[in-house]
């Protein structure tokens, strides 16, 4: 019965399986994202994960020139695409 009693209160305190997160933007930074999600006509939560999700692949593409200009040196030998895929 305990069980039950613990599962049964961990549903109504979290009724979704979506992952949180807390911030505490600063006034203006929140000024601004609220402006966004008026224009867009979303939510501010909304507007504000779909931020995070261009900011991701934003950094992860800095990451991959990064690495690529890194791999990029004179006498360099390529390998054609039928060579590696075949």
């Amino acid at each position: 019965m305990v069980h039950y009693k613990r599962n049964f209160m961990k549903n109504l305190l979290m009724p979704t399986n979506k992952k949180r997160v807390n911030l505490t933007p600063s006034e203006k930074t929140y000024e601004a994202l609220e402006a966004l999600a008026e224009r867009d006509g979303i939510s501010v939560s909304s507007k504000a994960v779909e931020l995070i999700e261009v900011a991701i692949e934003l950094d992860e593409d800095d990451f991959l020139n990064l690495l690529a200009e890194e791999r990029d040196k004179k006498d360099t030998k390529f390998i054609s695409h039928e060579d590696i895929w075949s």
